[in-house]
This record gives C-alpha cells, structure tokens and sequence, in this order.
C-alpha cells in the first residue's frame, strides 16, 4: 500500500518523455535535477514523522481482508520516515508527474485510515477527509510552491534546449 501526494506542473509529462526520446543522458539528469528540487518537499514529508501516533500501532497486526491474512509490521517512526520517496509517474492517465509517496504500509495505514469509511482506527485519530492524508499531504502542500517555481523554471531551460535540437 502507497500513499502519494502530487505536484504538477504544466508540461513536465510531455518534456521527460521528449527527453527520452532526444537523449537518455539528459532524461536522467533531469530527473535527478527533478529529485534535488523536490528534497524539501520529502524532507518535510520525513519530518512529519516524530511520534507513534497511537500506542498499541507500534504492535504487530493481521489483515483479515485478505486471504490468507496478510502479517503487517508495526508503526515505527524510523520506518515511516524512510518510506517517504519520491517517484516519477509519466503514463498518460496519471494524476501527476512527481510523487511523493510512503512506501512504510503501517503508515500509509495511519495516513489513509478512515478516508473512506469510518472504523475504530479513524475514530481514535484524528479525521481525515477522503483523498487527504494526515501527515505528508499538508507537509508537502506546505513546501510546494518554491519547488513547482524551480520545477518550472528548470522545464522551460528544457523545453528550449529540444526546441532548439529539433
């Protein structure tokens, strides 16, 4: 289970895979650019992460929804602040370009529990609203504008070297 929150900017789609197509080096340098202009936005989403949010969640659990149940480790806040990654998702249907997702299951539970339906986990956290996550969605949100003014500035340089190739 994954948690992400987005960033988009116009044209970040359409500009790495031009890239790939023009030159594979420059596909990676960008995305590597890409990474270094996000940081501030998982480091906020790592630093979000400094307590268990309910005792008995740093416990092991089972899954009973699915067969056979499934063993999920406990909350740990190492753990959660190591799953904040950043992931790059440019098929045509995606809803953005720059994830910044939890790779840690116990706490893409906490941030994702009760969006849907209301459970006694939900109940003992605070609410959460459906599509909204608890902890890395407002702390990335807080960090967004600065990287999606780099991030804009940066595919432009781009978009006007492979205009310049072609």
């Amino acid at each position: 289970m994954n948690v992400s929150t987005t960033v988009q900017v116009a044209g970040v789609k359409q500009t790495i895979n031009a890239l790939k197509q023009i030159d594979p080096e420059l596909q990676k340098q960008f995305k590597a650019d890409a990474k270094q202009i996000a940081q501030p936005a998982i480091d906020a989403g790592k630093r979000a992460y400094t307590e268990v949010p309910l005792s008995g969640m740093s416990r092991n659990w089972k899954s009973h929804k699915r067969t056979p149940p499934q063993n999920i480790k406990g909350f740990n806040v190492q753990r959660a602040q190591a799953g904040v990654q950043m992931k790059f998702d440019t098929r045509r249907n995606a809803v953005g370009v720059i994830l910044v997702i939890q790779k840690d299951q116990a706490a893409a539970i906490f941030e994702t529990a009760g969006r849907a339906n209301a459970n006694t986990l939900s109940n003992n956290l605070e609410p959460v609203r459906p599509g909204r996550t608890r902890l890395i969605g407002p702390a990335v949100y807080r960090a967004r504008r600065s990287i999606e003014r780099e991030m804009q500035q940066m595919i432009n340089g781009v978009s006007s070297m492979i205009a310049r190739r072609m």
